[in-house]
């Protein structure tokens, strides 16, 4: 992965360019972590060799694994980076075009460049607290709880 920092004051913006074989939303999420994102906006276009997304099954308190084992193109990808238990983590969502023009998408849980994704985050001088909420089985942006800077 290669990245810039293109704007920096007063809140900074980078643009990714991830290579053939890395995860997207590992290197999203490490990327996150690195330069100590806490509050920022996601966007990308590009293609994967495969993917997974999920949908989230209220009853089951859990995503539901719709893999997609086929070049496709990344035909929108949108998220945040917001602070969870373990520092800044990635949530991002995804529209994939499949080869005879259909679409899958969600929550993005896998997904594998080729050749390339362009990554544009913008973060912003705040950080967002992501706690996780039990009844819902997911963690959710709180823009009221304090980010506990341990």
């Amino acid at each position: 992965m290669k990245w810039q920092q293109v704007d920096a004051s007063p809140a900074s913006v980078y643009v990714m360019v991830l290579a053939p074989g890395e995860d997207a939303l590992a290197e999203i999420t490490g990327f996150a972590r690195e330069q100590g994102l806490g509050a920022s906006q996601v966007t990308a276009v590009g293609a994967f060799s495969r993917a997974v997304v999920g949908w989230f099954d209220r009853a089951a308190k859990d995503y539901r694994r719709i893999g997609v084992d086929e070049q496709c193109e990344v035909l929108s990808l949108l998220g945040d980076i917001a602070v969870g238990e373990d520092g800044p983590t990635a949530h991002l969502h995804a529209v994939l075009g499949l080869s005879d023009g259909t679409t899958r998408g969600g929550h993005l849980l896998e997904g594998r460049v080729w050749p390339t994704l362009e990554v544009i985050v913008r973060d912003s001088p705040a950080a967002l607290a992501k706690i996780h909420r039990p009844e819902l089985g997911l963690a959710l942006i709180d823009p009221e709880s304090p980010i506990d800077p341990e």
